[in-house]
């Protein structure tokens, strides 16, 4: 049997199964069949080939803070599970470029691209190349955060202030930057952590209720946020009715966030099957953590992996907590 007649009969069968089961209409498989564009085998698109068609960018997935600790832990996977290109992305060139040939001793293949989540203008210049080399993002996910140790001896006041910049200030530049980025069907995970809802708790009546209002806008938040530091800075926090934790209040407003802008997709961009939500990895040991921490990194990219790969056509969770693959409280 020639080659071509071999293909020919290809299309056919494929054809049919994908008629059978709904997913292609009878006249649009016959156009497929019948409009022949050089390079592209249209049964290898129908049974989900990796190879795009011309013209088409390949799949893409971006994580900051991605050289070490959960995000270096999050790029592994995807590099197992995520069909198309993964991004790690660090402030340091040095270490991220270091992080991804760690990766490909392991057999996994990352791509680089310098990006500190506190400089705006990294973060335009990242979203200007994902822009033009794959006219968008298909998986983001925030990773990139800090912390103060609890032997810090820094003022309260300065705690507040650089917690706050990098956990949520600069994490609403990334999604502000590179949210309308985001292909559809897409998913985007904010690294976030029960500790915010446990400090929520904390807060005062009105702040709770605020925080957990549907109608708080995104403006209202942010100055929330600002008003923590301003009355941290004042030594005021406690009597405006926030709890003794920077790290807590940055994830408290990180998730409010993570709500605030579900909603936002839900309502601009009804069709697009886009899945927005926070998470929390859990107590891993990292930098960060610690040592006493009782998950490994992968362990805790566990979660955060499993919303960026929520399957086509999902349409929950949005906009919610996760931790441990399951919706929390809020």
């Amino acid at each position: 049997m020639s080659v071509n007649l071999r293909m020919q009969r290809r299309y056919y069968l494929v054809c049919a199964h994908n008629v059978a089961q709904k997913r292609l209409s009878l006249p649009s498989c016959v156009s497929l069949l019948f409009t022949p564009v050089k390079g592209f085998d249209p049964a290898a698109s129908l049974l989900g080939s990796k190879t795009p068609a011309p013209n088409m960018s390949p799949r893409v997935a971006v994580v900051t803070g991605g050289n070490k600790g959960i995000g270096l832990a999050i790029v592994r996977a995807l590099c197992k599970q995520f069909q198309g290109d993964i991004y790690l992305t660090a402030r340091d060139v040095g270490r991220g470029q270091e992080a991804v040939q760690s990766l490909s001793s392991e057999g996994l293949k990352a791509m680089f691209h310098q990006l500190d989540i506190n400089d705006v203008n990294s973060i335009k210049t990242a979203a200007a190349y994902f822009k033009e080399k794959y006219g968008g993002v298909d998986v983001l996910i925030n990773n990139a955060g800090i912390a103060f140790k609890n032997e810090d001896t820094a003022p309260f006041a300065v705690q507040a202030e650089v917690t706050l910049k990098t956990n949520f200030f600069a994490t609403r530049d990334m999604l502000t930057h590179f949210l309308p980025l985001i292909k559809a069907g897409g998913r985007v995970v904010n690294v976030s952590s029960l500790l915010g809802s446990m400090t929520l708790k904390k807060c005062s009546p009105a702040l709770q209720q605020r925080f957990r209002s549907e109608d708080i806008t995104e403006d209202e938040l942010v100055g929330l946020m600002q008003r923590f530091v301003d009355e941290a800075k004042k030594g005021n926090h406690k009597e405006d009715g926030w709890p003794e934790t920077a790290y807590g209040v940055s994830k408290t407003g990180l998730t409010t966030l993570s709500m605030i802008q579900a909603r936002h997709l839900s309502k601009e961009r009804p069709n697009d099957g886009i899945l927005l939500n926070a998470c929390c990895p859990g107590w891993v040991r990292t930098d960060m953590a610690g040592p006493k921490a009782p998950k490994t990194p992968d362990e805790g990219a566990t979660t955060p992996v499993y919303l960026a790969l929520l399957p086509p056509g999902a349409t929950e969770p949005h906009g919610k907590l996760v931790s441990e693959k399951e919706v929390q409280p809020w």
